[in-house]
């Protein structure tokens, strides 16, 4: 004979309390996947650094900025951690928009040149680049000697972009009223020596805090990478929108400007 099994409430109750609590623990182990994953070492990174899902956001981000100013220009910078560039590949952006530009750091502070300005330079115009040198300013060094280290590196040729100043940086040794001496400094000196004026590169908060009343007279070339941020100020020549572009030929990831304005016309007005 065999006996029936006595189910008591209690017993039901246990079972759905455990029934309850497994749910949890999977919804929860799948809401946090790719934390659980990345601690594991099974999260999957690009060659970027990126995760799937910032590489995701990043692409649609470039997308969504690119397709809404198909009008516009589009172009690129670089420097020595691209490697070698290969540039004949290099000449889109999502296999549809045309780079057209790009900027390419040449020097910085009072004697660093980079390693791969000589070849990048001379591969851009090779690839029909309009092209672009920049100065990475150090706010702690001698003003005069990091123009006179940009100037002897950078031979201009007609239809090149002015000369860049790249300021990011606050000073640790000196005011900020020194600073700007000093930003004039290099500004007046390399416009007297290529007889066009220089753009200023920085990111949003810094220009808006320090630069953009005592340097007006400058063209402004702007970082903002605010995924929120859908157009380029009208006061700003270029904008800066990404640093996470995938650009065929391009180890890594790149920066992605916005030429804001009659590009033609710029290039014209500023040879030499």
């Amino acid at each position: 004979m065999v006996r029936k099994k006595n189910f008591s409430f209690g017993r039901i109750m246990l079972y759905v309390f455990f029934l309850i609590t497994l749910i949890i623990i999977s919804l929860g182990v799948y809401q946090f996947k790719d934390g659980l994953l990345y601690y594991l070492g099974f999260k999957t990174t690009h060659s970027d650094g990126l995760s799937d899902e910032e590489r995701k956001i990043a692409d649609i981000r470039i997308y969504e900025v690119l397709s809404e100013h198909q009008d516009f220009i589009f172009g690129m910078d670089v420097s020595e951690y691209q490697g070698d560039i290969d540039w004949v590949k290099s000449q889109k952006v999502e296999d549809t928009f045309a780079l057209s530009f790009v900027f390419i750091r040449a020097t910085a502070g009072k004697n660093k040149v980079d390693s791969k300005f000589k070849k990048n330079w001379k591969e851009a115009k090779k690839n029909n680049f309009v092209r672009g040198a920049y100065h990475y300013y150090r706010p702690n060094e001698n003003s005069i000697q990091q123009a006179n280290n940009f100037i002897k590196t950078v031979k201009l040729s007609s239809g090149d972009f002015p000369p860049v100043l790249d300021i990011e940086k606050l000073p640790r040794t000196q005011s900020l009223d020194s600073l700007k001496v000093g930003l004039k400094r290099w500004l007046t000196k390399v416009e007297k020596h290529y007889k066009m004026k220089p753009i200023i590169y920085s990111g949003e908060s810094y220009y808006k805090d320090f630069l953009r009343k005592e340097f007006s007279d400058y063209p402004f070339w702007i970082a903002n990478y605010n995924l929120w941020k859908k157009k380029p100020e009208k006061e700003w020549l270029m904008w800066q929108f990404t640093e996470k572009a995938k650009v065929e030929g391009i180890k890594g990831t790149v920066d992605l400007n916005v030429f804001n304005g009659d590009f033609v016309k710029f290039i014209e007005a500023t040879k030499p």
